[in-house]
């Protein structure tokens, strides 16, 4: 038990430490940006959790419902005795809908949030006592193989949640091709991606009246200050999200909303009026051009189910 306690200190402190480095790089250039995988510390993780509810946040719900529908066909496609392993597993909500219907050797949630993900865990295997879960603290893009998951017919990937918009379109590249490693030549992945749509909708969903998005985004700062002894004052920062048609995403931000010092880490950053820190990209896709993305990393599209509106795709991809 000690040597347990001992090596998640370890991970923790290292964790720590990764985030220090990438806060004080992203706050020391222009423009300023940190990355969105920041923003899913335990607090974090539970109020996208809360988003994911908002009546103005279609995608969850969309991207659910298609699940629903076609869980036994992927099912289908899939095969038995496979192995399910989800990219950024979160609450693990629309994973139940697969594990439901899928024949598994093996379920692999890896996700950056440790505490997240042992409280997702714990709930997993009390409800699923006879399958196999193997918990993965990780970034998975830094991953290099999956420790520790049992032998399985063909490994399945899962990218729920529109996430692959989140990565501009070399990372996603990028993020295929990870995939299609950790997957192996007879991997498959099952892939949400939001699609291009009224620009009036999309910032509805990223600008929400009860303000949910905006606690969201603030969090991190909140989480510099608990962290890295920051002395941001949450006040003086507001959310700010738009879509920019050119780019075909929504782009988000910490604005600052007057002249200041902050301190992080023991450095001291002056920000101007207006000035502000990137924290996320969401880009939208129409179906050519994500099947033309999942190509160049290594995959081709086996099938692709919309909702009635079409507003959200959830696409089968096989390795190429």
């Amino acid at each position: 038990m000690k040597g347990i306690v001992l090596e998640r200190d370890r991970a923790q402190a290292a964790d720590r430490e990764e985030f220090r480095r990438a806060v004080l790089n992203g706050l020391s250039r222009r423009p300023r940006a940190i990355p969105a995988k920041f923003l899913y510390d335990a607090r974090g993780s539970a109020l996208f959790d809360k988003i994911c509810d908002l009546p103005e946040y279609y995608l969850t719900r969309t991207e659910t419902e298609i699940l629903r529908a076609h869980a036994d066909d992927i099912a289908t496609l899939a095969g038995k005795n496979c192995g399910l392993v989800e990219f950024g597993s979160g609450s693990s909500v629309k994973s139940r809908l697969l594990l439901d219907a899928m024949d598994l050797a093996f379920y692999a949630p890896i996700d950056i949030s440790r505490e997240h993900l042992d409280r997702s865990v714990g709930r997993l295997k009390k409800d699923y006592p006879s399958l196999a879960v193997v918990a993965i603290s990780a970034d998975y893009m830094a991953l290099e193989a999956l420790p520790d998951v049992p032998l399985a017919s063909r490994r399945v990937g899962f990218f729920p949640g529109s996430s692959i918009g989140n990565l501009r379109p070399e990372e996603a590249v990028l993020f295929f091709r990870k995939a299609r490693e950790l997957l192996g030549k007879d991997g498959a992945l099952v892939l949400g991606a939001d699609l291009k749509k009224d620009p009036a909708r999309l910032h509805a969903a990223y600008n929400d009246s009860a303000g949910v998005t905006a606690a969201f985004s603030l969090n991190l700062l909140r989480r510099m200050n608990r962290e890295l002894q920051g002395s941001f004052d949450l006040k003086a920062f507001a959310h700010e999200a738009f879509y920019n048609a050119e780019q075909g995403r929504i782009e988000i931000y910490l604005r600052s909303l007057r002249d200041q010092l902050v301190t992080v880490a023991g450095r001291t950053f002056p920000f101007l009026e207006g000035e502000r820190i990137h924290t996320e990209y969401s880009y939208k896709y129409d179906e050519a051009g994500l099947a033309a993305l999942a190509q160049q990393g290594g995959f081709k599209v086996a099938h692709s189910w919309t909702d009635p509106d079409r507003l959200f795709a959830v696409t089968y991809l096989t390795v190429t």
